[in-house]
């Protein structure tokens, strides 16, 4: 492995950490507050505030132009979060940490063939090999083996 793929992948490999573990101290904020939908608007008001800190550490707010300039679609992202952010706060107590992060990542890894194979969003076209198909059934497989028995 190229040794400068180290510090992203252990990054993202943190990320994942951070990712399971929200899942189940969102899911416990859900139980105290009694409803999952307000726990996740507590989570991004957390998040948006320790962003909105930092960026302004950083330097501030983007010009309007850069803010004009954005794709339409580049918008979408804080839908995206919201709904995955509710949807595991609602899927972590019915499935468990490991079944629903497994669920999770086949999802990402299915979509993220697609995307890849078209180059969705500006990303550079990768074709879908076998290998990669195996590793998506692989995922898969370790969902289906997390809900055996």
């Amino acid at each position: 492995m190229n040794i400068s793929l180290l510090l992203p992948i252990s990054g993202i490999l943190l990320g994942g950490v951070f990712l399971s573990s929200q899942a189940p101290i969102n899911a416990a904020l859900a139980r105290s507050l009694g409803d999952p939908l307000l726990a996740a608007c507590i989570s991004f008001g957390i998040g948006f505030l320790i962003l909105a800190v930092i960026s302004a550490f950083r330097g501030g707010l983007p010009s309007g132009s850069a803010v004009a300039s954005a794709p339409w679609w580049s918008w979408l992202g804080g839908l995206l979060g919201a709904f995955y952010v509710a949807i595991v706060i609602w899927g972590v107590p019915q499935l468990g940490v490991v079944s629903t992060v497994a669920a999770l990542v086949f999802g990402q890894v299915v979509a993220a063939l697609i995307l890849d194979a078209v180059g969705a969003f500006g990303l550079p076209v990768q074709e879908i090999s076998w290998q990669r198909v195996v590793a998506a059934l692989l995922i898969l497989g370790g969902l289906v083996l997390s809900r055996a028995g």
